[in-house]
């Protein structure tokens, strides 16, 4: 079959009046790749007008976007789409089909020959899909792509979070949408990024600021005022009070969270805090990464002061690493904390002296971090204290320690943390430490990372400019109707499940038809009221230096935290995390599952994608999240988000058997580039997830796929749409970022058109089923350094993305069936592990 890799041009012919429709698209073959490196803009008159707010998402080159397309450039570029468009569609018309697909009709849209170009350059035909899937779907686009400097990895989730930040900052620095110009929260995200992006004074302003902060409010930094460090200011409940005033929490962590037995109100949690190095195996042995970490704190402290005694320096180095040493051996992992759920200590501040009794004292400390953000603790306010060995080991590491040595690593941890607000030589002391730890060998653009921090701190206000510039609302409705039939599909599983009694059986299926979902934003962020939005915000106002700014938003956060304390909780309200982000999430107290707007996208979604792509897309990730809802954790969770138990033993029993042959299969896989075997217990709830999610979203798109029809992708004839689903899925993983040239005029073509599941060009071969399992795939094409690697491996819940691609599809028997793979082969075992 003669296959053809496809790139696009705009070829306009008809005035700004009829723009959209009148656009003609260029398929082109590798001549065009020529033009696509002259980066062709849209005509000036396009930018000039009110429409280019309405356009969809596009990142058309900046430097280009006043340059008007030329007419030679057109001329050829026409004459050659139009002889590689016969070709495809002469060779659609030879193509003999082998798929069961019931519509053989190719679909030719911009949207359909660009997705069919995803797939084809990324999938590896010389890899049999039964032996192994992973390099199947992803195995060209694991040799065409690389890493970034900046970055430890790269996958679909970081291309799409890079365009993300690329819109950030274009929202925070070009012209505003009409009718926010005087929305003061928006103003104020501005004010922020333009104290973050202003290099000048933040060189002018130095580390006098934090500095003084660190000597009238913490007690003063010995390591940097040798033996000029007054010991007697020393107080660590006082210290760690003051730290946690600004957000930070160090060897303890203090917080308020919903209360797990009764998730209508708010309780006080206390856990260990975390480690620099992240896991305590990182101290085990002098490596690489210690070495860099100890020469990364001494070079920041050196430039910071003056002084000119470096043994004592040296000294007060190592002594903070040898404290954090200490203490991480007592450091539970995410595995052991899973494990060590149900010993968490529930109590109330009145009698918690005597229930959890150690070396630091605790209700006083409370008692005095809530008081400074103006709540007055209760003796009956209730207070969940875990990671209890840690807890009592590290307050006895504490008072055992010397002061200096404390106080020593209590500052260098929170300056630790403000390094990035630091002018660029403090900055860059840093470098060599993420190197050998994170794997990168650059610092991300300053505009990326001040972008990036106005949207994790004011995320919300960003979002409302997101979502009236980029955001495709048919992408709710749609998602809406995704979310019913995938939950449906998930009901329809339990109630066929053989391990599970009935009573359990009515009471998962209850849980699962009251799972509240949130898709793309909060009502307050779409309302042309924004009252609700600038009373979020109105305490974040910044008049000052970058650093000051910084400092002042760290207390606005903790006092928001602990006031949380007091409020009672709406659990129909979205989540904490803002629509501007590429993730979901499902929060067992909750019992909720969130799709920001950010992730509604392609290659995720697309509003006029075949559906085998969006159910192997964004579909796979639904069912993903509602199967948190009963995997190791959710199922400790009943309908309305109260942890208790509403399984019968026996189904629990019968549970904890299904799930460990998942354990055991994970921690069998090996990631070959650092010999290491994967953690299954600390990622059994994201395996289980993953192997349910795609069960729910496959057989969702089977019960619909016998109503509708599919579509064929120029190239791919020979993939069945189940296969495409798993190639896809894993091609989101390595989604290559392509300017969207065809956007002006698809929307009025499917308009006229309609968009009924056809095949896709190219891809003929496969059936629709095919397709489904390929997309699948390709969500998690991946590739990572070592350091990164071993960092996924160490700390990790989710597997990395090969095994996120063999596990879940060697576990389901329609996979095999749908690619014909016979029993015993690598992707297609005779044994498999299932629970849901």
């Amino acid at each position: 079959m003669y296959q053809i890799n496809l790139t696009f041009t705009y070829i306009l012919q008809y005035p700004p009046d009829s723009l959209i429709s009148d656009y003609r698209l260029a398929l082109a073959s590798d001549h065009l790749r020529q033009i696509e490196r002259q980066q062709i803009s849209p005509p000036s008159y396009i930018l000039q007008s009110d429409y280019i707010e309405k356009l969809p998402h596009i990142n058309w080159p900046k430097r280009d976007l006043r340059a008007s397309l030329k007419t030679k450039r057109l001329a050829g570029a026409l004459l050659i789409s139009t002889i590689v468009l016969a070709a495809l569609l002469g060779n659609a018309k030879k193509s003999t089909s082998t798929t069961t697909a019931t519509n053989d009709e190719l679909c030719l849209t911009p949207y359909c020959v660009k997705a069919a170009n995803y797939i084809l350059e990324s999938i590896d035909e010389t890899v049999n899909p039964c032996e192994n899937f992973f390099e199947f779907a992803c195995g060209t686009w694991l040799k065409n792509n690389r890493i970034p400097d900046d970055a430890g990895s790269q996958d679909t989730f970081n291309v799409l979070r890079n365009q993300l930040d690329n819109d950030i900052v274009d929202i925070l620095t070009l012209p505003l949408p009409t009718g926010m110009t005087n929305i003061q929260c928006i103003n104020n995200t501005r004010v922020l990024y333009d104290s973050c992006i202003d290099e000048a004074t933040i060189e002018a302003t130095g580390v006098n600021t934090l500095l003084s902060a660190i000597n009238t409010e913490f007690g003063g930094w010995p390591i940097l005022q040798n033996s000029a460090w007054n010991a007697s200011t020393y107080n660590l409940s006082v210290l760690l009070q003051k730290l946690r005033e600004y957000n930070q929490n160090i060897i303890y962590s203090f917080g308020t969270s919903i209360d797990d037995q009764n998730s209508t109100v708010y309780f006080i949690r206390v856990s260990q805090s975390d480690l620099a190095l992240e896991q305590r195996a990182r101290y085990d042995n002098e490596t690489s990464v210690t070495i860099a970490y100890r020469q990364f704190i001494y070079d920041l402290a050196s430039l910071l002061t003056n002084v000119t005694n470096t043994t004592q320096l040296q000294q007060d180095v190592v002594d903070i690493f040898e404290f954090e040493k200490n203490i991480s051996r007592h450091h539970l992992t995410p595995a052991e904390q899973r494990a060590k759920q149900n010993e968490t200590v529930r109590t109330t501040i009145g009698n918690l002296s005597q229930t959890f009794t150690t070396d630091f004292e605790f209700t006083n400390y409370l008692r005095q971090v809530y008081l400074s953000a103006g709540v007055t603790l209760n003796d009956n306010d209730i207070v969940s204290i875990s990671d209890l060995d840690f807890l009592r080991n590290a307050s006895k590491i504490v008072s055992q320690s010397q002061i200096r040595v404390i106080q020593n690593y209590v500052i260098w941890r929170f300056v630790m943390n403000r390094v990035s607000d630091l002018p660029k030589r403090y900055r860059l002391t840093r470098e060599a430490f993420d190197r050998e730890f994170r794997g990168t060998s650059s610092q991300r653009a300053r505009s990326i990372v001040c972008g990036s921090f106005v949207n994790n701190n004011m995320g919300f206000a960003v979002s409302k400019v997101y979502v009236a510039r980029y955001f495709d609302e048919n992408a709710k409705n749609q998602s809406s109707e995704m979310i019913s039939n995938i939950r449906n599909a998930f009901i329809d599983m339990v109630q066929s499940s053989t391990w599970m009694d009935v009573d359990s059986k009515k009471k998962a299926i209850e849980k699962a038809k009251a799972i509240d979902e949130q898709i793309g934003y909060p009502k307050y962020v779409g309302d042309s009221n924004t009252t609700e939005l600038e009373r979020m915000y109105s305490t974040y106002t910044f008049n000052g230096s970058y650093i000051s700014n910084v400092l002042k938003l760290l207390q606005i956060k903790s006092r928001e935290s602990l006031q949380r304390l007091r409020e009672t909780v709406d659990r129909k309200a979205w989540g904490t995390s803002p629509p501007t982000v590429v993730n979901a999430f499902y929060t067992p107290s909750r019992n909720q599952i969130s799709f920001p707007a950010g992730i509604l996208q392609t290659p995720f979604f697309h509003k006029d994608a075949p559906k085998y792509l969006n159910y192997g897309g964004i579909g796979a990730v639904i069912g993903h999240e509602i199967t948190h809802g009963f995997d190791d954790n959710g199922r400790q969770f009943d309908k309305d988000g109260n942890r208790v138990l509403w399984w019968s033993q026996a189904t629990i029993d019968k549970f904890i058997e299904l799930k460990t042959c998942i354990v055991d299969q994970y921690s069998n896989y090996t990631v070959a580039q650092i010999n290491k075997t994967v953690n299954g217990s600390q990622t059994q709830g994201e395996n289980i997830a993953d192997n349910g999610g795609i069960k729910e979203a496959f057989n969702a798109y089977k019960k619909l796929s016998l109503t509708t029809n599919d579509i064929n992708l120029p190239g791919l004839k020979k993939y069945t749409s189940e296969q495409l689903f798993f190639i896809w899925f894993a091609r989101i993983r390595c989604y290559a970022e392509y300017n969207d040239y065809v956007a002006y005029s698809y929307r009025n073509w499917a308009k006229t058109n309609g968009n009924v599941d056809r095949r896709l060009p190219g891809l003929t071969k496969y059936s629709a089923e095919q397709l489904f399992f390929i997309n699948y795939g390709q969500v998690w094409c991946s590739k990572m350094t070592n350091a990164n690697a071993l960092n996924r491996v160490l700390t990790g819940v989710h597997s990395p993305g090969q095994f996120r691609v063999i596990g879940p599809t060697s576990n389901f028997e329609e996979f095999a069936t749908v690619f014909s793979c016979k029993p015993g082969q690598n992707n297609s075992p005779v044994n498999r592990c299932s629970v849901w």
